[in-house]
């Protein structure tokens, strides 16, 4: 099989030496073997970008066994048979159908078959072969990023290094110089440079300072077929910044600062700032600040933020004692570059003033805090100390003194306002309380807002007046059966006092006492022993001992404490067997002060409860009616009539014999009156029925003097009827006697209430009544 391609540089002709070229099937009897072939070219060449209009031509296949009468047919298998290349069956041409791109794919294999048409028996086996692309420059060099950022110390020497930016240029970089790349620089000289085989920016100006200038923009471009004409490039630039390195010291801009400082400024308070220039940045740019020789008034410290130096207060001002003060303030970098330092002070100095201004100042203690001693017996209105405080400020303005109270609610202290000289309102004592801790209060007359507080404890020393008593409360027994001079108790005692030397009690029992007796163990305590043997619980079950305790202070104090001792039955060993119930002493019990409390307490109670029954029956009851305008007639008509005295359903006759029954009953019901004029009743005037005459009387009266009753005229009737009423009829029914005949004169003594009633009927006329 022979290939033959286009290209004039290459050999043309591709042969295939076959030692036996004979039909090896056609020889029966012989063993069949495939025969031996020698490759002398198995591949094409094709410029790729190909732009004619026709196919573009490949090479040529051809067969020994191609006899040139049409039997043979070349097949094409492989990458892009029968799409990128096509053969001629007949004659075995091939073409490329699509214009190929090299950096898309550089080579292709495919495999070649030659076939009997006749037989369709392959006559060649299946041979393979490579299409390789030809380069053409048609890639222009590219860089990674359009923008490249680097930076380089300022100061630096020239050919320093800042970058290396390459560039990649798709074309084949074994074939021709498509690809071989040439760099420079089109913008950025003359400060830099660069390698025009490696892409390498180097510094080409010596004392590039960052102060001056700090960003460069360097454009750099990379052009393949080495630079020569018609070749292709590419472009990026490069933005260089100098790094800061410290070759400037720092400089005040003026070297004199004045400060001014109020005297009220705290210790440790910031009174004002200056600051150094430094146009170095960063690390290069920090800077420490100090006063040189030191100050023993102030002090400066750097802010490491802002790198001003802050000036502070180290000792209290005070402006009447000194207003000015100057010293020397100094300023370094506090990181050197090695390099700069020669021929450079880094470091400056300035001359500060600091004017100190007078303030108001509050009123000043001669102590702080007062401690004051004072005898508890020390009576109301003793002096038990003085404070004394003064004005700092040169005016000297006079001061006034006063007892915060929340520091002594119980008002036990007073204190002169002009000279602070504190006295006692009350008594003290000291088992109450051992301190007293108040505030007194200075404040400048002429301005109330200064004020100071002290505080000032008062000591309370104590005076021996309490006497000594039992430590504790006693159940002491005596055996029936013990014997004289026998140990039957051991007692001891406490003093709220408290003498300088400690306590030393006398323990003695006065009268002297036939049953027991003391001895005093000079330790505070005291053995309590039998004077007798055979004690009897029938005869006597138990004893008080009065024991006399005294102290040794001055003056001295006693008291008497009663011990009680019960006789039980004991054992030989003196162990209690029984015994009378146990009685607890008059101290365990309450005593007369909490005796004489709960009493008060009772008493309280019982004047409460008394006081609100009291008010409870007091009160007054609310007028039905309130308003003065609101004032009517009103005539009450009660026209119940009944059977007599066994007539029980309309009211209890009894009421009427008994006026005092409805003494309970204040309220009274006003109904108003079914008809304008009453029909007259005769009055009972007979003596037997005074009983019922007293009884209205009584009722009127009540009625008039009744303040819940309505401030209108009214008029109540009371009639009853029944067999034996001692008033006779009441009722008007059986009258014959008409209105015009009754007499009402006897309704102007009934008093104001029935004054409109009178004036209604004395006066009127019989034709107006006709």
């Amino acid at each position: 099989l022979v290939f033959t391609g286009d290209n004039q540089n290459q050999r043309h002709d591709l042969e295939t030496n076959m030692s036996d070229s004979e039909d090896v099937a056609s020889r029966p009897g012989r063993i069949l073997h495939r025969s031996k072939r020698g490759w002398m070219w198995n591949q094409f060449f094709l410029m790729e970008e190909y732009t004619g209009t026709d196919h573009q031509y490949v090479g040529k296949l051809h067969s020994n066994m191609d006899k040139d009468d049409g039997n043979v047919k070349y097949v094409l298998t492989g990458e892009g048979a029968g799409n990128l290349f096509i053969i001629d069956e007949k004659s075995g041409d091939i073409h490329a159908t699509k214009r190929l791109d090299r950096e898309e794919k550089a080579m292709y294999t495919l495999h070649a078959k030659v076939i009997d048409r006749r037989t369709n028996r392959e006559m060649e086996a299946d041979t393979e072969f490579n299409i390789k692309i030809h380069d053409i420059n048609d890639n222009e060099p590219k860089f990674a990023k359009e923008i490249f950022f680097a930076s380089v110390p300022e100061m630096s020497e020239v050919g320093t290094s800042v970058a290396t930016v390459t560039a990649n240029d798709a074309d084949d970089q074994t074939y021709g110089n498509s690809a071989r790349l040439v760099y420079s620089i089109l913008q950025g000289q003359p400060y830099f440079s660069v390698d025009s085989e490696n892409g390498t920016i180097k510094t080409a100006l010596p004392g590039m300072d960052r102060e001056v200038k700090e960003n460069y923009q360097v454009v750099i471009q990379a052009k393949d077929m080495a630079g020569q004409m018609g070749g292709l490039s590419g472009t990026t630039t490069v933005s260089i910044t100098l790094s800061d390195v410290n070759d400037s010291p720092p400089r005040f801009a003026n070297h004199s600062f004045r400060v001014t400082a109020v005297e009220s400024t705290e210790v440790g308070g910031a009174i004002g700032r200056i600051k150094a220039d430094d146009p170095d940045i960063g690390r290069n740019a920090e800077m420490d600040y100090s006063i040189v020789g030191g100050h023993d008034m102030f002090n400066i410290i750097t802010d490491q933020t802002t790198q001003e130096g802050v000036l502070v207060v180290r000792k209290g001002l005070d402006y009447e004692e000194k207003r000015d003060y100057e010293f020397r303030v100094e300023v370094r970098n506090t990181y050197l570059d090695a390099r700069f330092v020669h021929g450079l002070q880094f470091k400056d100095f300035a001359t500060v003033r600091v004017t100190v201004e007078d303030v108001d100042e509050p009123p000043v203690f001669t102590r702080n805090p007062y401690v004051i001693e004072v005898h508890e017996d020390t009576a109301a209105g003793s002096f038990v100390g003085v404070v004394s405080a003064r004005d700092p400020d040169a005016e000297s303005k006079p001061v006034k003194y006063s007892i915060d109270r929340h520091t002594d609610l119980e008002r036990l202290f007073n204190i002169d306002s002009v000279n602070g000289s504190i006295t006692t309102l009350k008594a003290l004592d000291r088992e109450m309380s051992r301190w007293h801790n108040i505030s007194v209060v200075a404040t400048e007359i002429n301005n109330p807002r200064q004020t100071t507080r002290v505080p000032v404890f008062i000591k309370v020393l104590d005076v021996n007046d309490n006497a000594p008593e039992f430590a504790m409360s006693y159940d002491t027994f005596v055996c029936e059966n013990v014997k004289a001079g026998q140990l039957i108790q051991t007692i001891s005692a406490v003093d709220t006092d408290e003498p300088l030397v400690g306590h030393k009690f006398v323990f003695s029992i006065a009268p002297a006492n036939p049953n027991f007796t003391i001895v005093d163990r000079e330790d505070n305590t005291a053995n309590i022993l039998t004077r007798r043997g055979g004690f009897r619980r029938r005869e006597m079950s138990m004893y008080f001992l009065p024991v006399v305790i005294s102290d040794n202070d001055y003056p001295i104090q006693s008291s008497t404490s009663t011990l009680i001792v019960r006789v039980c039955a004991c054992d030989s060993r003196g162990n209690m067997q029984t015994c009378n119930p146990e009685v607890l002493p008059f101290s365990d019990g309450l005593t007369t002060g909490a005796l004489v409390a709960i009493l008060l307490c009772v008493v309280i109670l019982l004047m409460i409860v008394v006081l609100f029954a009291a008010l409870r029956r007091q009160r007054k009851k609310e007028p039905l009616i309130i308003s003065k305008e609101d004032v009517r007639d009103n005539v009450v008509s009660y026209n119940d009539e009944g059977g007599g005295e066994e007539d029980t359903q309309a009211f209890d006759i009894g009421t009427l014999r008994h006026p005092e029954a409805m003494d309970a009953n204040k309220m009274r019901r006003d109904i108003i009156p079914e008809m304008l004029f009453p029909y007259r009743r005769s009055s009972p005037t007979k003596d037997h029925n005074g009983d019922v005459r007293d009884f209205i009387n009584g009722r009127l009266q009540d009625n008039d003097s009744d303040p819940t009753a309505p401030p209108y005229d009214s008029l109540a009737t009371y009639a009853y009827e029944g067999s034996g009423s001692l008033a006779e009829s009441l009722s008007s029914l059986e009258s014959g006697a008409t209105e015009g005949d009754q007499d009402y004169d006897y309704l102007t003594g009934w008093g104001p209430p029935f004054k409109k009633l009178a004036e209604m009927y004395v006066a009127k006329s019989p034709d107006r009544e006709t």
